[in-house]
């Protein structure tokens, strides 16, 4: 029985109480079977993978010789901040200019894919000028995604705390999620990584492996995430059953979260993120192992969410942005996405929180895309994660 066939029952005429109630029961239940197969029957989208649009954008070099550059912030004065994964910050100024490391960063673990990662600034800046740093932070046990703040000063951080750590620090040098984003309260979402060889953990309520959280700007857990007052669950989870997630916006006008996430051989992932959801990895996944292997149970299972949109062959994406400017013509309310592999700015053209259309752009880079930030002249800025990292400017090709 499928959820779009009808169900007839066809039973003896009867007015007895008892019989009505088995024949309400009778329903309820038909109904149920009904509902979890059309939700184990859901399939999210599948990206098409288009063919790259050449030409049509032009990217400037602002700045070069940055050591697999992770995270970029844009400063209100001018100039922007950007994290080195070895663990390094720099500021750089309007015309390329970088300077030395900026003193004050913590002591972070550069091995494999860990290191120095994203960097915000507070919403208050202007007053507090405060800086959030997301990293990976040896320890007992190994390594885990920790969060710093501190005040930017003439030469660097000052007064720098570690107000958040990832529990509990394990062993390997993959899978470190990372972003930061603030929400209009004040509070942010940190993304985490599930470690790579934990990847039960991230179905696990009592640790932070492949979840995200939500914490307040001291790194305590605000009083209405969704599993505060539940037992053995950490307080700061937001949600749960993430793999990798890499890219994290708030989209401009709802204030919701959106992530996309790195699966497996297959199975990146766009999702609407809902608080005390549970987003199946590694019980459910579009993708499959390294070596093939199927993955959980299957590509859906109810009490688990579909994402919106999925990429097979993958995208390895890394940093995103809702598109607010007017350098890009027809491109408000657009997602733009970094690609690790193959190399690209993927943009999906989005209406009521459905992807209508992907475009990819900037195949000729020939470029590793870790990062995706609009500047305010509404130009974009990317990040090339090499040895020799760049900084570009991305605008409109001239005609």
């Amino acid at each position: 029985m499928t959820a779009q066939q009808n169900i007839v029952i066809r039973l003896p005429i009867s007015d007895s109480s008892a019989f009505r109630q088995k024949l309400a029961a009778l329903l309820v239940a038909c109904f149920m079977c009904t509902a979890v197969a059309a939700q184990s029957d859901a399939q999210a989208p599948r990206s098409p993978t288009p063919q790259a649009i050449k030409g049509a954008l032009h990217a400037d070099t602002i700045a070069k010789g940055l050591e697999h550059p992770w995270g970029l912030a844009f400063l209100p004065q001018g100039g922007m901040l950007v994290t080195e994964r070895p663990g390094r910050l720099r500021r750089v100024d309007k015309d390329g200019r970088v300077s030395e490391p900026l003193s004050g960063v913590p002591e972070v673990f550069a091995r494999g894919q860990g290191g120095l990662l994203d960097v915000a600034l507070s919403p208050a800046f202007a007053q507090d000028r405060l800086v959030y740093l997301s990293f990976a932070e040896p320890g007992e046990g190994g390594a885990g995604t920790a969060v710093a703040r501190g005040r930017l000063g003439e030469a660097g951080l000052e007064n720098t705390l570690v107000i958040w750590r990832q529990q509990p620090k394990v062993g390997g040098g993959n899978h470190w999620g990372s972003r930061i984003v603030f929400r209009a309260d004040g509070t942010f979402f940190v993304t985490l990584g599930e470690r790579f060889d934990y990847s039960e953990k991230a179905q696990d309520l009592s640790v932070t492996l492949g979840k995200i959280v939500r914490i307040r700007s001291d790194g305590s857990a605000p009083k209405d995430n969704p599993f505060v007052d539940r037992d053995r669950a950490r307080p700061e989870i937001w949600s749960y059953g993430h793999r990798n997630v890499q890219a994290a916006a708030i989209h401009p006008e709802t204030g919701q979260l959106w992530t996309v996430e790195h699966g497996a051989r297959g199975g990146d992932e766009l999702n609407r993120v809902q608080p005390g959801k549970n987003y199946g990895w590694p019980v459910i996944s579009y993708g499959v192992h390294y070596s093939f292997a199927k993955i959980g149970e299957g590509t859906a299972k109810p009490g688990m969410e579909q994402p919106a949109y999925y990429w097979d062959p993958v995208i390895a994406p890394s940093g995103m942005v809702f598109y607010t400017g007017g350098a890009f013509s027809g491109w408000k309310g657009n997602i733009l996405i970094g690609s690790l592999t193959p190399g690209l700015l993927v943009r999906l053209i989005m209406n009521d929180g459905k992807v209508m259309k992907e475009e990819r752009y900037l195949a000729e880079l020939r470029e590793r895309i870790r990062d995706v930030r609009q500047a305010p002249d509404g130009s974009l800025y990317l990040l090339t994660d090499t040895r020799n990292g760049r900084i570009l400017r991305v605008t409109p090709a001239r005609r």
